[in-house]
């Protein structure tokens, strides 16, 4: 779904009837990359070679054919062009059919340094599929019960004796996201270096009544994520990051993956670009701190990674049948088409999760029908259209390549919001249209019906015509 933090974090986005200019960025040929296999040689260019535990997938060389790679090409940098996308990288891998994998535009628009298919990517809200896969490890461990309150493991959520894991899991407890409270988003925009800490970001949301009862429906809240963190942390004794590589990462050979403690961001990386500022104006967010996302969206990863974590996460190899069974269980969103389950989302059949957060988003999905995989990584999350790119991006590649199953959403069947309202503070997170959703400030984003009333928010200052995420 998209998210704030990573799915967007900052807080709010785009008015639905914006559109945002594309950013100043000359266009840079796009390039096939050349896939590695297990030894790291160059492989031709259009596919993804590495066999062992990442590869072996029954994906033919020799790419997609000459004319489906073409328009693959054609359409993907018409796509970045259109949407002001500085630089892209694009994997599909068919079983039985083939592989892809596209790198196009620019991972640096002031050294014009070409954006390559080996970079490292902050995920955003893709985290949240790692903090929930270990949450229900712990389950299968009869460490902890989906239906336990939150209250047993976490004092002071309001109506936490009746919120339970699998609500805040599954995206239905109905507390207020802290990124669409306004100092909250005023702090963090006004220093995006500065570090939070877990308790200190739920403050934030913790001042304001609740949205809904618990379970009455759905609604976006990175509050969710954060509060699983601390379950995780307290019942294992360990910090979070610890056992997400320890129980997550290690056994899934995940090895270019990891959960900063910080701002740091290994090499290689693209620069992210993003307008989610004070100003309004596109800044290089490379090195802001994620501390704020945590478990909700703080990760870091490649393409090589996601493609074997697609597949990992939706057909549940770290989890017991009957867990993953639960996990898949999707339920309605409000959005024709998306079902979301426990950190993880349905949409046109692909199974997975999106992420964004200032400067970057991912899609990362499986198709169990044809054990496809598509991963996207973008270096900007400024919208276009009202529209996350990322999602026009794959909805454009799975229009040619799965037609029968596209990656979709309408924007259309939302209302415009109000000038000036405090929009999509989980931005990313959810439909994958990407679209900004018009509800009362407390809204997620996600949820077509205004929330209960709550105390009005005072939106930070936004350059006219714009909601931030």
């Amino acid at each position: 779904m998209r998210r704030s933090p990573t799915r967007r974090l900052y807080a709010a986005m785009l008015l639905a009837a914006s559109v945002l200019a594309p950013m100043a960025v000359a266009p840079a040929p796009a390039v096939h990359a050349a896939g590695l296999d297990q030894h790291g040689q160059a492989g031709q260019h259009g596919q993804d070679h590495r066999s062992g535990p990442h590869g072996g997938d029954d994906c033919p060389p020799g790419g997609l054919g000459p004319e489906l790679t073409a328009e693959l090409d054609r359409t993907i940098e018409d796509v970045r062009k259109q949407a002001g996308i500085p630089g892209v990288v694009v994997g599909l891998w068919l079983p039985g059919k083939g592989s892809y994998v596209h790198a196009g535009g620019v991972a640096d628009t002031a050294t014009r340094e070409p954006m390559s298919a080996d970079t490292r990517i902050r995920i955003g809200s893709e985290t949240k599929t790692f903090t929930v896969t270990a949450l229900l490890e712990l389950v299968d461990d009869k460490l902890v019960g989906l239906d336990d309150p939150i209250s047993a493991y976490v004092p002071g959520v309001r109506n936490g004796d009746r919120i339970t894991l699998r609500q805040l899991a599954g995206m239905r407890s109905g507390l207020f996201p802290y990124t669409a409270d306004a100092d909250f988003v005023h702090d963090l925009l006004s220093d995006p270096y500065r570090s939070f800490t877990p308790r200190g970001v739920l403050a934030y949301g913790m001042k304001h009544k609740n949205t809904f009862k618990p379970d009455a429906r759905f609604q976006y809240s990175n509050s969710n994520l954060v509060l699983l963190g601390l379950v995780i942390e307290k019942v294992t004794g360990q910090k979070l990051r610890q056992v997400i590589h320890e129980r997550v990462l290690r056994p899934a050979h995940l090895h270019n993956t990891l959960f900063p403690t910080g701002a740091e961001f290994p090499e290689p990386h693209a620069h992210g670009y993003t307008d989610q500022t004070l100003s309004g104006e596109t800044e290089d967010a490379t090195d802001w701190n994620p501390s704020w996302a945590w478990a909700a969206g703080a990760m870091i990863s490649d393409l090589h990674d996601l493609r074997r974590w697609a597949k990992v996460v939706a057909t549940g190899e770290l989890l017991s049948p009957a867990t993953q069974a639960q996990r898949l269980r999707t339920r309605p969103t409000g959005f024709p088409g998306l079902g979301y389950g426990l950190g993880i989302f349905e949409t046109g059949g692909w199974i997975g999760h999106n992420g964004s957060l200032p400067g970057y988003e991912t899609v990362t999905v499986y198709l169990p029908s044809q054990k496809a995989t598509m991963v996207i990584m973008i270096n900007t999350d400024s919208l276009s259209g009202g529209q996350e790119p990322s999602t026009l991006l794959a909805r454009a590649v799975t229009q040619i390549a799965t037609p029968g199953n596209v990656y979709d959403g309408s924007a259309s069947q939302e209302p415009a919001a109000p000038a000036n309202s405090l929009k999509r503070p989980e931005r990313g997170v959810a439909h994958p249209d990407g679209s900004c959703v018009a509800t009362a400030p407390v809204g997620s984003g996600l949820t077509p019906a205004p929330p209960p009333p709550a105390p009005p928010i005072a939106p930070p200052p936004v350059p006219a015509g714009r909601c931030r995420r």
